[in-house]
C-alpha cells in the first residue's frame, strides 16, 4: 500500500489537541467529511481557534491512532 493516498480529516481545539479524526482512501468521501467538520464548528468555536483540517498521508501508520479508519 506504499502508493496509496489516505485522506485525514481532523478537528482540533484551540490548543492543537485532536478532538475528532476520520481517515479514508476515498477523496470524495473525505471532502464531504471535511465540509461537515467545517459546517459543524460554531462561530464561537471558530473565534476561539478551533480548526477543521484535511490532509493526506501515504501510510496508515501516519494516521492518528484514535482516528475512525474507513476502508473505502
Amino acid at each position: 500500500m506504499a502508493d496509496s493516498v489516505i485522506w485525514v480529516n481532523e478537528q482540533l481545539d484551540p490548543g492543537g489537541i485532536l478532538y475528532a479524526c476520520i481517515a479514508c482512501c476515498d477523496e470524495a468521501q473525505a471532502q464531504a467529511c471535511h465540509e461537515s467538520f467545517v459546517a459543524n464548528l460554531t462561530e464561537t468555536q471558530k473565534q476561539a481557534g478551533w480548526q477543521a483540517r484535511l490532509r493526506t498521508v501515504s501510510s496508515w501508520d501516519e494516521v492518528p491512532v484514535n482516528a475512525l479508519k474507513l476502508s473505502f
